[in-house]
């Protein structure tokens, strides 16, 4: 049975049964707390908590997924995958384990024909339920084992719903391992579905993420692997010589000019493996908008390329993931035309990370073969953990490297190394950390007994407030005097604290004792403003206050802060959606933006479309409702910001709709103009924006005016014809300075032949030993080279600029090196000699005693070349 057929039987057998098709989500979620989708029932999590209730009470989905935590797994058995699809079948609400069960068994054994005196199942340890519902399928139970947490309790990784689980395993026989069931041997008896009873939810903790009660109703999440049943439908071993990965398996062979040697348990065996799986894994990512970067989501697509990378290595491959790639879209992108769609963006990512990795790998080799040829027996644990931590040179590089050169590397030591630094970073962070903690405490109770900050800002700019703590470094405190900086808590507040990107307010604060200056507002924890104030005047203490923000500013951030959200609407319009923002600096009069691409962009064109766009004069709506409703109503949401149930959503026009707490204009056109200033790169992938907005881009236009209009009058035309005559000037400057350069030469060449002629002829050669008159060092090595032959030595000095400069030059036949010459003949002038080859250069503070130096060193030419 094809992979196409497994899917549509999927999906046909629980439609028939009254689910509805939903379509697979992004790799990239919505849900800020997951890096990458790693299940079916990410896009549903909603539901199973309650927080939305669904149209219908039953789905199923054909679900990408991604997942790198058994990494080092992939390669090494035949089941491990960092990309899968994942079939499931889900309830929100409404069947349970009898149903779920039922048709599990169902479909494996009258649909997909699996043989059930082959099938094994697991339940979690207390389970009783499942079990009678099993052996009522007709499953023995001498196929019916108990696992506990590890194995049979499922969620996502991270605080949300989970619950018990059971499993469907399928027996592949003895030579994929041990008797005994999926307790004694994960890779003969290979789990297949995994049902889970979505019952319960998890809470936050560091390890544990304990268990906290139960969900609003009981539910059913299920996922069946698509690699794995297709590897047991197909009858091969692995689930790259399914017909899902065949083809790239095909190809990562062709390339390395030698077959797969089947499932041998050899380095070869793994690397075939992991190259094929990974080059589909990194396809989807790219597809789905994720870009090569430091850390993140890109940082998990960076390790994937290099891991890949390496394993072709080994095989003999180079530049391998531009055409692997292109086999996996061949191949996929029938079921999931996003890879055809960004094909183009999926090689260009792969062949410039490909390159950039290579020149990694070449600087940290050279650096090893020096290691290499120093070592006796070991490479030192310090030696391996520089080319790791300072030039990104894998470990396991050096150990395949020195292992070929009959070496070993003190792996021990290396370890060693790579924990203390780990410790230096924690120390280093320990002392923030307890310094946080301790204002985070204080925080709390401050919250406790006076509650939250009110936030008034986005319907006014000043308020009525009371003064609720004072608090310095140390603490708590009563009063803060005149010249005093202080952190304040407000009841009440019009300040808006930095978040989303967005700086926070600065205005004053006014009490009846004093006058404040607020420079600074941030958030604190559980919903407090604070307030760094400055006194300016007065005793500030706790009471009745009057609050204004500094106006004019908060309407510049405003400015930027609506332009920032067109600009990343704009750009991906431009670029595609795999231009979604990374970071973002929104101030008064400007705005820093961070977004994933992978060259560099021109940037007119988005000016232009972002400036078009505003002076369209887009309404700004602004709404909330919760993060379900905001995700279906297609709004964007940050990876790495926290929202709550409730969500802010701001819209601009019909291109563009965030989620976001930020302080926005009233209409489009208030936000510009738009003028960027800059596009550069800040890492592998990301690329940054700088712009102005309002007046301080008309000012900065105004700024160009006159600098164009002062240029033209210099140059006597037109503003518009300034740039062309400029033009002109500079291509006449340069065409000068080549014929007064040629000119310059020529003269050099007539000074060579000079002194040429007044060589000195001994037994193993000529030598030329001369002070000449003022030169730069560039003309004095020009010379000498000019003079140089096979039989020839040079020895030429030069005062220059008040200092003494030497130059040496050696011919191939006379044996000698040309620094040599000039160790001795450099201390006379207070210098150091260097060079290597047959050049060789000196200088020194003591230009009076070059003749002495001259001297010196053509005395030692003679007698070596005697």
């Amino acid at each position: 049975m094809r992979s196409s057929d497994i899917r549509a039987t999927f999906l046909d057998f629980f439609s028939e049964r009254d689910h509805r098709v939903v379509p697979s989500s992004p790799l990239v979620p919505s849900d800020p707390t997951l890096l990458l989708t790693n299940a079916g029932m990410n896009q549903f999590k909603p539901y199973f908590l309650g927080e939305t209730v669904p149209e219908h009470p039953r789905a199923v989905s054909v679900q990408k997924c991604a997942r790198t935590s058994d990494i080092e797994n992939v390669g090494r058995t035949t089941r491990h995958a960092t990309f899968f699809e994942m079939l499931g079948n889900f309830s929100f609400g409404d069947y349970f384990k009898a149903e779920a069960i039922a048709w599990a068994w169902e479909l494996f054994t009258r649909h997909y024909n699996l043989d059930p005196e082959r099938l094994w199942v697991t339940v979690y340890l207390d389970d009783d339920e499942a079990e009678r519902l099993w052996r009522r399928m007709g499953v023995p139970s001498s196929r019916i084992q108990r696992l506990g947490m590890e194995d049979n309790y499922w969620s996502m990784g991270v605080p949300g719903p989970c619950g018990p689980s059971s499993e469907l395993h399928y027996d592949r026989g003895p030579s994929f391992g041990r008797e005994g069931g999926p307790a004694v041997d994960g890779e003969r008896y290979q789990e297949l579905w995994n049902l889970v009873f979505m019952q319960n939810l998890r809470g936050p903790g560091k390890d544990d993420y304990p268990i906290l009660g139960e969900l609003p109703s009981r539910n059913i999440d299920t996922g069946l692997g698509l690699d794995r049943l297709a590897a047991i439908l197909q009858d091969v071993d692995t689930v790259c010589e399914t017909d899902l990965l065949s083809p790239t398996f095909s190809l990562v062979q062709e390339m390395a000019g030698r077959a797969y040697p089947g499932r041998d348990g050899s380095d070869d065996s793994t690397s075939f493996r992991v190259v094929t799986e990974h080059a589909r894994s990194i396809a989807f990512l790219i597809a789905d908008g994720v870009l090569p970067s430091r850390d993140g989501r890109g940082y998990v697509l960076r390790r994937l390329m290099r891991r890949a990378i390496r394993h072709a290595r080994r095989l003999g491959i180079d530049l391998a993931l531009p055409d692997l790639t292109s086999s996996v879209i061949g191949a996929l992108s029938g079921t999931w035309p996003e890879l055809s769609e960004h094909s183009g963006l999926i090689r260009q990512v792969v062949t410039a990370e490909e390159e950039g990795f290579d020149r990694t790998l070449r600087q940290g080799s050279r650096l090893l073969d020096t290691a290499i040829s120093r070592a006796t027996s070991t490479i030192s644990g310090r030696t391996a953990f520089e080319l790791h931590d300072t030039y990104g040179f894998p470990i396991d590089l050096t150990i395949d490297a020195a292992r070929s050169a009959g070496l070993t590397v003190d792996e021990e030591a290396f370890a060693e190394l790579l924990e203390a630094q780990r410790r230096q970073a924690h120390e280093a962070s320990r002392n923030k950390k307890d310094e946080a903690v301790s204002r985070r405490d204080l925080y709390r109770r401050v919250t406790a007994e006076r509650g939250r900050t009110d936030f008034v800002g986005y319907d006014s700019h000043s308020a009525e407030t009371t003064v609720l703590a004072l608090i310095a470094p140390h603490g708590e405190t009563r009063a803060a005097a005149a010249g005093d900086e202080i952190d304040v808590i407000l009841s009440r507040s019009p300040f808006y604290a930095e978040s989303g990107g967005q700086v926070g307010d600065t205005g004053e604060l006014r009490t009846s004792t004093a006058r404040a200056r607020v420079v600074d507002t941030r958030l604190g924890l559980d919903g407090l403003h604070v307030h760094t104030v400055r006194v300016l005047d007065g005793e500030l203490v706790p009471g009745d206050a009057e609050a204004t923000v500094d106006a004019s500013r908060r309407e510049a951030t405003a400015r930027s802060h609506s332009a920032t959200h067109v600009l990343h609407a704009m750009l991906r319009r431009l670029l595609g959606d795999h231009a979604t923002q990374r970071g973002s600096r929104v101030e008064p009069g400007r705005l820093r933006f961070d977004f994933t691409h992978h060259s560099p962009l021109e940037t007119t064109p988005l000016q232009t479309l972002v400036n078009d766009y505003l002076l369209d004069d887009p309404s700004v709506h602004v709404w909330e409702a919760s993060r379900t409703e905001a995700e279906r109503a297609g709004a964007i949401a940050l990876f790495g910001e926290k929202y709550g149930d409730t969500v802010r959503i701001v819209d601009i026009g019909d291109a563009s709709r965030e989620l976001c707490g930020g302080t926005h204009v009233g209409h489009g056109s208030q936000a510009g103009p738009v003028h960027i200033v800059s596009e550069s790169s800040i890492g592998t992938g990301l690329r940054r924006v700088e712009a102005l907005t309002g007046a301080d881009a008309l000012r900065h236009y105004d700024h160009e005016h006159r600098v164009l209009t002062e240029l033209a009058t210099l140059l006597n035309v037109h503003p518009d014809e300034a740039p062309d005559r400029l033009r002109r000037h500079l291509q006449t400057l340069t065409e000068t300075q080549n014929q007064l350069d040629r000119l310059h030469q020529a003269e050099l060449n007539t000074h060579a032949q000079r002194l040429a002629s007044h060589a000195e002829r001994l037994p193993r050669g000529w030598l030329v030993a001369q002070l000449v008159p003022e030169m730069t060092d560039k003309d004095l090595r020009s010379i000498a080279t000019g003079l140089l032959d096979p039989r020839g030595v040079v020895v030429l000095a030069t005062e220059s600029d008040g200092k003494a400069v030497l130059t040496a030059a050696a011919g191939a036949d006379t044996g000698i090196r040309a620094r040599d010459l000039l160790t001795h003949a450099a201390r006379e002038v207070g210098g150091g000699a260097g060079g290597k080859g047959p050049i060789a250069h000196a200088g020194g503070r003591r230009p009076e005693n070059l003749p002495r130096a001259i001297a010196k060193a053509a005395k030692q030419a003679r007698e070596l070349l005697k």
